[in-house]
């Protein structure tokens, strides 16, 4: 079987054949860190943590580099209002991004470069676009020449002589106002770098294409990224690398929006929710739930029913997997089922492939009730590799460590409803049936159903029945 993705950049579906033999290499647009993360900016780093974890199930050595963007109009905007150093700013942020990340299960990435510890990859960049005829100085800016570059659209699909004037930089220093600023001279106050062409600080689109050179190489398998990162971004960064001589990326994965009110969730709305806030609300582990739980080129319309509704998911599959560990003992996560295979190698298929968890645990809890421990460990395997492809194995750290992920938290209540049903079966052996009913409606009323079988009363969160 092989793995299908679907490149922005061909506008199709395409196998996926590696430049190097049982290697995948990714770059991924990262953080831009002028504030602190909402599950909108989050959504990115999750869905390619989903697709680095399905290629290293399939055999692939993974190389991820996933870059910092430290500097930009933003960033020394929101320093000066603070009164502090931009780099201060940039730093506090983007402790948050790896906070946010850590919280909600991202593997770390084999790289992640900050944008200002690589100027001197920028200058030697711009040098050879300069000398190649596809670049120039202009009054201590340089700007990318469009026009030299008869590709330019191609990504993004639109026609040069469409489009409006680039925003970047000084209109009446470019040859045409749609050349972009590789360099951006210095003005009073903000922070610059000596280059040839005078002290400034660097365009956004030539960082990622100097790291990307630089920790990849000049050819690499995938670029990533979110959907408005298709224009003017990458579309530049494609320019700029190829100009410079190299083949770039082969495939182009973009993930989609999350929305509020059918807008792109961003600060300025006002319509952002920060990681901090809401897992306040629902624990990371079912925030990730419900964030892989979608494709990734489908948009999420935010709302706090459909992350209740996800969470009330997860914890279906939760109980399953800790009811069959009690039964049966620690199972190490086993072989995938072949639909959630099949759904996973389609393009990563995140719902169809949930779909098959989700039956493979219906099985399982049939076999429990049927007292069948072999198939019970069978499906318990199964279920725990497939929700760790997907990093939301329950038992897998980091989950296994924190409170609500099945330990010291859940020790505690189950402590306490474990008494409450001794109390209750006491009750019963007494025929006192009265006390019996009411510390059911009780544990019910504090969200806690009861399941009466063979092998004794188990409890579960309500919403998981």
């Amino acid at each position: 079987m092989t793995i299908s993705l679907y490149d922005t950049a061909a506008r199709r579906t395409r196998e996926f054949a590696p430049l190097r033999p049982g290697q995948v290499s990714i770059y991924l647009c990262g953080a831009t860190v002028q504030a602190p993360p909402h599950i909108g900016h989050i959504r990115s780093g999750i869905v390619f943590d989903v697709m680095s974890r399905w290629f290293a199930h399939r055999g692939f050595e993974v190389t991820l580099v996933r870059n910092v963007t430290d500097i930009d109009d933003k960033i020394i905007a929101r320093a000066d209002d603070e009164g502090i150093p931009f780099w201060q700013l940039a730093m506090r942020n983007e402790r948050a991004f790896a906070a946010a990340y850590d919280v909600l299960g991202c593997l770390p990435p084999a790289g992640e470069p900050r944008a200002t510890g690589h100027v001197p990859e920028m200058i030697v960049l711009m040098q050879q676009l300069i000398d190649a005829g596809h670049a120039y100085p202009a009054g201590g800016d340089v700007y990318f020449d469009v026009a030299s570059w008869p590709q330019y659209g191609e990504l993004s699909g639109q026609r040069p002589d469409e489009m409006l004037p680039a925003a970047d930089g000084t209109s009446d220093a470019k040859r045409d106002p749609r050349d972009f600023a590789l360099w951006k001279s210095a003005k009073p106050g903000e922070p610059s770098w000596p280059t040839p062409w005078g002290a400034g600080r660097p365009g956004w689109h030539l960082e990622c294409s100097a790291m990307v050179h630089k920790y990849l190489g000049s050819a690499f398998d995938i670029h990533g990224g979110g959907l408005d990162l298709v224009f003017p971004h990458h579309e530049n960064e494609i320019a700029q690398s190829k100009a410079a001589g190299d083949d770039f990326a082969t495939y182009w994965l973009h993930n989609y929006w999350v929305t509020t009110s059918g807008e792109k969730m961003s600060k300025s709305l006002g319509n952002s929710l920060l990681v901090t806030e809401v897992v306040q609300r629902v624990r990371p582990i079912e925030l990730r739930y419900y964030l892989v739980a979608s494709h990734y080129r489908s948009h999420m319309e935010f709302s706090e029913g459909a992350l209740q509704e996800a969470g009330a998911g997860f914890r279906r599959l939760e109980s399953f997997v800790r009811r069959a560990t009690e039964r049966v003992g620690s199972t190490e996560p086993g072989i995938v089922c072949a639909d959630f295979e099949q759904a996973m190698d389609n393009d990563f298929g995140v719902p169809a492939a949930l779909a098959a968890v989700h039956e493979v645990a219906r099985d399982g809890n049939k076999a429990l009730t049927a007292g069948d421990d072999a198939a019970t460990r069978g499906s318990l395997a199964s279920v725990r590799a497939m929700l760790g492809v997907l990093g939301v194995d329950p038992l897998a750290d980091p989950w296994a460590s924190r409170a609500g992920g099945g330990n010291e938290l859940r020790e505690v209540v189950d402590a306490l409803v474990t008494a409450q049903l001794a109390a209750r079966n006491q009750a019963r052996a007494d025929k006192d049936f009265t006390t019996a009913d009411a510390i059911r409606d009780s544990l019910a009323a504090a969200g806690i159903a009861i399941d009466d079988t063979a092998e004794g009363a188990h409890w579960s969160l309500l919403e998981e029945n």
